[in-house]
């Protein structure tokens, strides 16, 4: 297994790592004096430096905008796809709602890959790269895929909410096209969400059901499942009906609360303390090579 992305101070020395396949989550470091350092890849993307501010309000930082973005596009998800919202409101702004939504997954989406590809290498580096990092291709970091995986699919959401909104405005009561989540932008969520799980889990599973990152990672799977399970639903059969419409509208709506519940938490997870102080003692260790 490979080292992980970060330059280590003089006098450091890799003991070893953790990850999914070529990919390293965590790492072992031993610093010149014999202590041990642990370093995980979620961390250290979240928290270059000193993290300041107040966990509910820091407009100043990434990581809070990116908490309450997801957090109110993934409001008017759970309203768009609310049966007595859409019937309250009528059609048109029920696909507004859902547009809306999609804007606000898309820049919170942004923010995410501007984070991941504005990570530091130098250990312990109290700034972020410049924008020139939004264009350094990083296939080596499992983090980068799965920032790059959403953003897409969030680009996706965009151009599939504004075709239904924009078809919808001219479209007879009995042919108005309602949004529905779509196979292409769920299965990105669904990716970048695996990733990002595989990330905080270090491979494919881990049960760490008392830290954060692991309940919003978890969160953010089953919100992406519940996407996917809302797209099959959606499929239109050869006579015009959905497969299932309830089916359809529950998925979306578990979906959002699940992406909702993980947003929030997102702002505490900013001013937490640094969790990988120490190896966890699940972390089986794995010589580099």
């Amino acid at each position: 297994m490979r080292g992980a992305y970060v330059d280590l101070p003089e006098g450091w020395t890799r003991l070893g790592g953790r990850g999914l396949g070529p990919f390293v989550t965590r790492e072992v470091f031993r610093r010149p004096d014999g202590t041990q350092v642990a370093w995980g890849s979620r961390w250290h993307r979240k928290h270059p430096g000193t993290t300041a501010g107040s966990t509910w309000w820091a407009p100043r930082a990434i990581a809070w905008w990116i908490g309450v973005l997801f957090a109110i596009g993934s409001i008017c998800f759970a309203l768009g796809s609310f049966p007595p919202y859409a019937t309250g409101v009528g059609t048109n702004p029920d696909d507004l709602t859902y547009f809306i939504g999609s804007i606000f997954f898309t820049t919170a989406s942004f923010l995410v890959y501007y984070e991941t590809a504005s990570t530091p290498t130098a250990l312990g580096a109290a700034h972020r790269l410049g924008l020139r990092s939004l264009f350094r291709v990083q296939h080596h970091r499992i983090d980068w895929w799965a920032a790059i995986i959403q953003f897409a699919g969030t680009l996706w959401f965009n151009r599939t909410t504004l075709s239904a909104l924009v078809v919808g405005l001219g479209a007879s009561p009995g042919h108005h096209p309602v949004w529905r989540p779509d196979a292409l932008g769920s299965v990105c969520f669904l990716v970048s969400s695996w990733l990002s799980w595989a990330e905080e889990c270090d491979g494919p599973f881990a049960w760490r059901p008392s830290s954060i990152s692991w309940q919003i990672t978890m969160l953010n799977l089953l919100g992406s499942v519940a996407f996917g399970v809302s797209a099959i639903a959606s499929y239109v059969k050869p006579n015009g009906d959905l497969v299932s419409l309830a089916l359809t509208n529950l998925g979306t709506f578990v979906g959002a609360i699940c992406f909702l519940i993980g947003a929030v938490l997102l702002l505490p997870e900013r001013t937490l303390a640094n969790p990988s102080a120490e190896p966890q003692p699940d972390q089986r260790v794995i010589t580099s090579t």
